[in-house]
């Protein structure tokens, strides 16, 4: 199950379109099965003997598996009960993925027992059978019936019949034959299986590098009109549950060493700021130290594709996602197309290991910028809001990006004057036009031009114009100053007019004890970061006009070269170009053009190196006066954030991979990009409430991330894996497709695009705890999320149904107008309700309708996040597919108890129970309480 060829067919494009170009799949790196023949089986019992209750049992039958050559025996799976019945037809049927051994010399073991109650955990022996999969392959119509020995081995016990399963084979007149006599059971047909093999067995594909460990449940379910529906879910873990947020550790730890290596290169610092600078760079150490043994761990750890929810709090597994599973639901009804829905279910993204005794992010962010004002003054720092410190990041972030690529393109310009290549020199030049233009924009900004004059006054030697002048002078200054004119630092960045400023008695950087030799009446009106008189404040302005200038005359330039072959072009001015032009043969492009070329390459390195310092000071001053609560606040955000992206890209490669074929949806990713909406069924009481606090900043931060599509370099499924890069401020998911893919993709795609998702979070809680909460606490939280989001989602179908045509848009069987459902989502969201799980369902109906990525959550995704999926799941049966009344509940029941999401509970936590007690339960909506039997006291 390990091997890389296992898992990309089947979420990349319809199997049945594949499988007729199998040449397609080959060269996408994708490679077809072979035809070996998987043993699936249904069982029955007849004339079943057991002592009471009218000699009829309540019959299961347990199945292992006994390998021939290591001669032990390996429990595999077992049936439903079939209560009362002493002819009982087991409507579970069997599967052996490909991982067990199906040679015609396996011996499979059937035992029969008697359950005194649904849990199974107590039974009585009737009777056993074995038979070989040799003998059953070889049987006329390949039925065995067997008879079943007591323990002591000699009396009869009854019967029981293996009859072979093809699910692809079976005819109508087999399923008519099958509800006939299945009037009284519970549960209709569920093939299990490990394997997705079930699944168009003969010919899909096997997944890739992304998908794997998949669990397969089949079910048939009666419709309407009578009619029989095939159900099939399918359940995998994703790699990307460590390969994400292995990756953002790395950039993490990327980003804070550039951190200290700028903070290095801001030069000689008065030594009030140098302290501050080595304390900061000090704390980065730590962080840096502590990510790179986490990473260490992390690396160790080997075989395992997901982080199970007993896990949760351990420090090393902190920054993994907790049980990410995706999960497929595909529906095959008579006479119609095959229907898709999928769900991505993952544990909240919280900060377990680091606890929620103070809260979640939301609470600790909101009081740490109001904290942050006093610190401000307490570190003689000037105050920055978090908008600001934003820009800051952006600035830097953002010329980091456009250098190499102003550069690039200079480079491309000169060697298509070398080559006298007319339209690549055209090319070259609106290249380096558009990222010139965009570097100059992002450097005119008021908090660069303030942030240098603050680096200025914090070097060594810098003295205030008070200590400058007499004492008394310096008095009647201030007295003045303060009845005249505002504070001027109320004109930097952070203060505004309205908002007076922390006092601080900063008036010297360097010099020890220069506050009390100025006086008290100095300390009071002085700046934190005062004015310097011989400070130039027009020069930052010179040298970043300075970049355009320079642009002109390279375009100047270029103009004048080709003004012969387009007499449209106007000829360069010659002032402008006599100061840098030298003569040269006119003949050779690239040598008139490489000084300006040059030049331009010079100012820009100039001003990066300049901008880059004073935004550096910024930042240094915000960590400065955040420490150490700000690097632990950064610390938790990095891991709920990291949780958060691992959770995003699975499910949007999940959705690409299975809408590559479909031009609509291409359309609407690459024109407005996807609605990602995440359902959350935390409550808002105790420790869950600081979950819900820092998941809603971990979906929040989602906004700052985009996905680009790449061609891989080969059609090696490991070159397939997605990857990431960018910074906190930005980050960018690459979603690498074989090349028979990416080809058929919009050219606006295949150019690298970036492509955004739109999160949006949804909370409703179901448990006791949200009972307290809504009785006796505050719900004024889940309130305030659910009617922020709701605006989210409003403003996206508004933009959607702007840029693309409604008609794109998936088709469903209800008829209902996404217009209609928002409205209806707007009254639940404004509505005083306990427990108001239309928001989610509504929600959740709308992001299916505008072709979104749907995720459920809740503290562990394993237990009420399984009553959640099970739901759902019905609710689309009866919505869609027409699945009857009566068999809601009976469909319900039966994944609950035999679906994958207990396959999930199992994976987690060893047990196939859900981790409820009757008492929770009555707390819970019906519609999400699990069958009895399924649910009891287990450690999660």
């Amino acid at each position: 199950m390990e091997d890389g060829t296992r898992h990309l067919g089947l979420c990349v494009v319809d199997m049945k379109e594949l499988s007729a170009s199998p040449e397609g799949l080959s060269a996408a790196g994708v490679t077809l099965t072979t035809n070996v023949r998987q043993l699936e089986f249904s069982l029955a019992c007849n004339d079943l003997v057991a002592p009471g209750r009218d000699g009829k049992p309540n019959a299961l039958v347990q199945v292992a598996v006994i390998d021939p050559q290591k001669q032990h025996l390996v429990f595999h799976a077992c049936t439903e009960i079939v209560e009362a019945n002493k002819d009982p037809l087991f409507l579970t049927g069997v599967t052996f993925p490909s991982e067990y051994p199906d040679s015609p010399e396996t011996i499979v073991k059937l035992t029969v027992c008697d359950a005194r109650s649904k849990s199974q955990e107590s039974s009585s022996f009737l009777g056993s059978a074995t038979f070989s999969v040799g003998d059953l392959l070889r049987a006329k119509d390949e039925q065995l019936t067997l008879s079943l020995r007591s323990s002591d081995g000699v009396c009869a016990a009854g019967t029981v019949v293996v009859s072979r399963l093809k699910m692809e084979e079976m005819e109508e007149e087999n399923i008519d034959h099958i509800a006939t006599n299945t009037t009284l059971q519970k549960c209709p047909l569920v093939c299990e299986s490990g394997h997705h093999s079930c699944i168009d067995r003969e010919d899909s594909p096997q997944t890739g590098p992304v998908f794997k460990n998949p669990t397969c449940k089949v079910y048939r379910f009666q419709t309407m009109d009578s009619k029989w529906m095939f159900v099939r879910e399918q359940m995998e873990e994703c790699t990307l549950s460590f390969s994400i947020p292995k990756q953002l550790l790395l950039l993490y730890i990327q980003e804070d060493k550039s951190r200290v290596h700028d903070l290095q290169e801001l030069g000689e610092l008065s030594p009030h700021w140098d302290n501050l600078r080595k304390e900061v760079m000090t704390q980065y150490g730590g962080v840096i130290s502590s990510y790179q043994e986490t990473l260490a761990e992390m690396d160790n750890i080997t075989g395992c594709s997901f982080k199970p929810s007993c896990c949760k709090a351990q420090k090393p597994l902190e920054f993994i996602p907790i049980n990410l599973h995706t999960q497929r639901m595909r529906v095959t009804c008579p006479k119609k197309a095959d229907a898709f829905y999928d769900i991505v279910t993952v544990g909240a993204p919280a900060a377990h290991f680091q606890g929620f005794k103070c809260g979640g992010l939301q609470r600790l962010l909101s009081r740490y910028e109001s904290d942050k004002k006093s610190f401000s003054a307490a570190y003689q720092c000037i105050y920055y809001s978090p908008e600001h410190t934003a820009k800051a990041q952006e600035v830097l972030s953002t010329m980091g990006l456009l250098q190499p690529l102003i550069t690039g393109s200079a480079d491309q310009l000169l060697l298509a004057a070398h080559e006298h290549s007319s339209s690549g020199m055209r090319d070259a030049l609106k290249s380096l036009s558009d990222k010139t233009e965009q570097f100059v924009h992002t450097l005119k900004d008021e908090l660069v031009k303030s942030a240098l004059l603050a680096l200025h006054a914090a070097r060594p030697g810098y003295v205030t114009k008070s200590q400058k002048q007499p004492l008394e002078q310096s008095h009647r200054q201030v007295n003045q100053g303060s009845e005249q004119n505002q504070n001027p630092v109320q004109g930097l960045p952070g203060h505004s007019p309205a908002t007076p400023v922390t006092e601080s008695p900063v008036v010297c950087n360097n010099v020890e004890g220069s506050a009390e030799e100025a006086g008290p009446a100095a300390l009071k009106h002085q700046d934190s970061i005062p004015h310097h008189k011989e400070f130039d404040e027009e020069e930052w302005d010179r040298v970043w006009a300075s970049v355009a200038k320079c642009l002109n005359c390279v375009i100047a330039m270029v103009d004048k070269l080709q003004e012969g072959g387009n007499s449209k072009q106007e000829p360069a001015p010659e002032l402008q170009l006599a100061d840098v032009i030298t003569s040269h043969n006119p003949g050779d492009w690239k040598e008139q053009l490489c000084p300006l070329v040059s030049r331009l390459k010079d100012c820009v390195m100039e001003v990066v190196e300049k901008a880059k310092r004073a935004m550096t000071f910024v930042l240094l001053q915000e960590a400065a006066c955040s420490t150490p609560q700000g690097f632990l606040l950064q610390q938790r955000r990095d891991v709920v954030f990291s949780q958060a992206l691992a959770a995003l890209a699975c499910g949007f490669v999940m959705k690409l991979y299975a809408g590559l074929r479909d031009k609509n949806f291409l359309r609407q990713l690459h024109l407005v990009g996807l609605v990602a909406q995440f359902e959350s069924l935390l409550s808002t009481y105790s420790e869950e409430i600081g979950m819900l606090e820092d998941m809603e900043v971990g979906i929040s931060d989602l906004q700052k991330v985009v996905f680009t599509i790449t061609e891989a370099k080969t059609d090696k499924l490991s070159e397939l894996q997605p990857s990431v890069w960018g910074r906190r401020d930005h980050f960018t998911v690459e979603v690498p497709l074989p090349q028979v893919i990416f080809q058929t993709l919009p050219e606006e795609m295949k150019e690298g695009k970036p492509l955004r998702v739109y999160p949006v979070l949804f909370n409703v809680g179901i448990n006791e705890q949200q009972t307290i909460a809504e009785r006796f606490g505050d719900i004024s939280l889940q309130e305030r999320i659910n009617q922020r989001n709701f605006e989210l989602l409003e403003a996206y179908y508004k933009t959607l149904s702007e840029k693309v045509p409604l008609e794109c848009l998936p088709c469903f069987q209800t008829r209902t107008n996404i217009k209609e459902l928002l409205e209806t989502l707007g009254q639940n969201v404004v509505t005083k309700k306990r427990k108001n799980v239309e928001i989610l369902w509504t929600a959740g109906t709308i992001c299916r309708r505008l072709n979104g990525i749907r995720f459920t959550s809740c503290k562990s995704a394993k237990d009420r996040t399984s009553m959640s999926v099970t739901l759902e799941q019905c609710a689309l049966l009866r919505d869609e597919h027409q699945l009857s009344k009566d068999s809601f509940v009976q469909a319900l029941d039966c994944m609950r108890r035999e679906g994958c999401r207990i396959e999930n509970v199992q994976k987690n936590i060893r047990c196939r129970k859900y981790a409820f007690n009757i008492l929770q339960l009555m707390a819970f909506p019906k519609c999400y309480r699990p069958p009895e039997g399924t649910y009891g006291k287990v450690n999660s």
